[in-house]
C-alpha cells in the first residue's frame, strides 16, 4: 500500500472527509466530523495512526513489530502501523476499516 491506494480506500468509505488541521504534513481522514485516520506525508515509509479496541490494540501490538502505540495520541486507543510489508494491503484496509467502523458508530 502507498499513499495514494491508503487515500483512495479512506476516501471510499461513507461520509469521508480529508483535509490538513495540523498543517501540510499531516493528512487527516474524518468521518462525520470526527478523526478515524491520520498519515504524515513526509515520512520515508508510509506509517499511519488508527483507532482501535483497546484490548485489540494490544493484541495487534504484540502479534505484530510494525503495531506500535499511536505516535501523539492516546496510546490506549490508537496505534501508529508502519506499513513495512509485514501486514498485507487487506490487513491493512481491515485496520482502517476497523477504525471507521469505531469512530461512525459514535454519534
Amino acid at each position: 500500500m502507498n499513499i495514494e491506494e491508503l487515500r483512495e480506500y479512506a476516501l471510499s468509505l461513507k461520509n469521508v472527509t480529508e483535509g490538513f488541521p495540523f498543517g501540510n504534513d499531516t493528512l487527516v481522514f474524518k468521518v462525520d466530523n470526527k478523526t478515524f485516520l491520520l498519515t504524515s506525508l513526509s515520512s520515508e515509509v508510509l506509517q499511519f495512526n488508527v483507532k482501535c479496541n483497546p484490548e485489540y490494540a494490544i493484541e495487534l501490538r504484540e502479534q505484530y513489530s510494525c503495531i506500535m502505540p499511536g505516535y501523539h495520541m492516546n496510546k490506549k486507543h490508537w496505534n501508529t502501523i508502519v506499513v513495512d510489508g509485514q501486514l498485507t494491503s487487506k490487513q491493512l484496509k481491515e485496520c482502517i476499516k476497523d477504525s471507521y467502523t469505531l469512530v461512525a458508530k459514535r454519534k
